[in-house]
């Protein structure tokens, strides 16, 4: 599935770029859009026109006012027949019943870490929506978490000690 895809990474930022060294080896060409352009980074205000190309598009953007309800209806829409949306983001970056608009038509297919609401209560349509997989978010949280973790924690400590700037830092809005 994943081999001549166009994967449309969606908050390009660190997790983004360790998603796409993670990619490399599955012939796929990634697509990067975040917040601020940079080279070979696509900004936001383009993400519309990029949708239609995209065969996969992974959502790691953060919860904020202006990604809550990013993937509405009208996003959905825009997006390829067959695509797969993945979400490793915020469930409220969603618009839940518009998803599962598209999942019943079978336009569309998900892989979902998070959901809006969460936990998804019994009963709620997408447990039973065609084309998603749902997972309980727990993407992060591998064998290796823990020692990654203390690894940068560690290396954090050590720039602040050495008084270097230190990395991952949240700035403006997030």
């Amino acid at each position: 599935m994943l081999a001549d895809a166009k994967v449309l990474i969606v908050g390009y930022g660190s997790i983004g770029a360790a998603l796409e060294r993670r990619l490399e080896g599955f012939e796929v060409e990634v697509v990067r859009v975040a917040r601020t352009a940079r080279e070979g980074v696509h900004p936001m205000e383009e993400l519309e026109g990029l949708l239609p190309e995209a065969d996969v598009v992974v959502l790691l953007v953060p919860a904020t006012p202006e990604t809550t309800g990013m993937v509405d209806a009208a996003f959905l829409e825009k997006m390829k027949d067959g695509a797969l949306l993945v979400n490793a983001a915020r469930g409220a970056v969603v618009v839940t019943d518009a998803l599962v608009a598209e999942l019943e038509s079978g336009r569309l297919r998900a892989a979902l870490d998070v959901s809006d609401p969460e936990p998804l209560p019994e009963g709620h349509p997408l447990w039973n929506a065609p084309g998603v997989l749902i997972t309980p978010h727990v993407a992060g949280s591998t064998p290796a978490s823990t020692r990654r973790s203390l690894r940068l924690i560690r290396s954090q400590l050590l720039r602040h000690l050495a008084g270097e700037p230190l990395n991952n830092v949240i700035t403006e809005s997030y």
